[in-house]
């Protein structure tokens, strides 16, 4: 972005280009400072500077894919007109980037902000009667901490308090993995009582702050923490693997098959990341719940790179074999506090 900048734009003098270069060293490093700074301190300044450098990480995001454009439209411009004209056109090109990449980042903070509620009708073989009918709520990847706070958690609850769901699910990631008071932050969601109850596993962001501090906080909150557990609700078998417990496949695949979910009714297996589907699918889980993708990396160019590594379970319900999985854009966001390509959602799944 530095270079870009220099040589599009009309010459500096020998100060400006000085205090340009100092200003992209010092918030080359920002981000990473400011979140070492989240693990360990919680106070106001924190939270403050934690803001201002995601803020900038997101928008740095879109001036480099800015920086792109200008150097390849420079590349069409050299091809195509002289020399002088093409040197005479880069301020102008960098100036509609520059703009562009503003934009873009002050639509991703509104979209970021605007939780959607998705409805999906999902089928299981051997689901219970009981269960015909019933409506869960799937609030995943909602990134409690620093720039995501009380406020938003209040939100989230009240959409949730609209739909009174029978029960509701929390497929990791709840919290950013910054310091914080737990129980604070997601006291408006503890207060939530849905008749069936709520079950929780943890994501790879609770493993960042101490996975057991905050499982520890939501079971004293009155939350069910599945731990490498199944638990029995109302005849509907739902399990729980941890995402540290779920990077050792070889563990994760004994607890699984012994279970023996093939011979017993429907299940639902809470997994943050939407991997080890063939061990899930083998071990006959019928529904396999996950978050972790954002939708598709939560901003572009992102979405490019988790499509690759998660292919068609990056987002929505999908089949492998004889198990669904549905995997949710999330309702929160980690680092930049922006969705630009993808949307935050809550997610109503009708059982039938």
């Amino acid at each position: 972005m530095y270079r870009t900048w220099i040589e599009f734009w009309w010459p500096m003098n020998p100060p400006a280009v000085l205090a340009l270069r100092i200003a992209f060293t010092v918030l080359s490093f920002i981000f990473v400072i400011a979140s070492l700074l989240s693990f360990r301190f919680s106070n106001p300044l924190v939270r403050i500077f934690y803001t201002v450098a995601a803020l900038w990480m997101g928008l740095a995001n879109f001036l480099f894919v800015g920086a792109g454009i200008a150097w390849l439209a420079d590349f069409v411009l050299r091809i195509s007109v002289p020399t002088a004209t093409r040197v005479a056109y880069r301020p102008y090109i960098v100036a509609v980037l520059l703009v562009a990449a503003i934009l873009t980042a002050l639509y991703g903070l509104v979209n970021a902000r605007a939780v959607r509620l998705r409805r999906i009708t999902v089928q299981l073989s051997d689901l219970p009667e009981n269960w015909r009918g019933r409506q869960a709520l799937l609030v995943s990847d909602l990134h409690l901490g620093h720039v995501n706070g009380l406020a938003f958690a209040r939100r989230i609850a009240a959409k949730v308090r609209e739909l009174s769901p029978a029960i509701i699910f929390l497929p990791g990631d709840l919290f950013d993995g910054s310091k914080i008071d737990p129980l604070r932050v997601a006291a408006p969601l503890l207060e939530l009582k849905p008749p069936l109850g709520m079950y929780f596993v943890g994501g790879n962001h609770e493993e960042f702050g101490g996975a057991a501090h905050f499982e520890e906080a939501l079971r004293a909150g009155g939350i069910r923490v599945l731990h490498n557990e199944c638990a029995d609700v109302d005849g509907l078998r739902v399990v729980g693997v941890p995402y540290g417990n779920s990077t050792y496949p070889m563990q994760m695949r004994t607890f699984l098959e012994g279970l023996q979910l093939k011979e017993g009714p429907a299940s639902i297996l809470l997994n943050h990341v939407p991997n080890r589907l063939p061990l899930a699918e083998h071990a006959g889980v019928s529904l396999q719940i996950s978050g972790h993708t954002h939708g598709g990396g939560q901003i572009f160019p992102f979405n490019f790179i988790t499509r690759r590594a998660f292919g068609k379970f990056t987002y929505g319900l999908q089949s492998f074999g004889d198990m669904q999985v549905y995997t949710s854009s999330g309702a929160g966001t980690w680092g930049p506090p922006m969705r630009v390509g993808t949307h935050s959602e809550i997610v109503l799944l009708t059982f039938a």
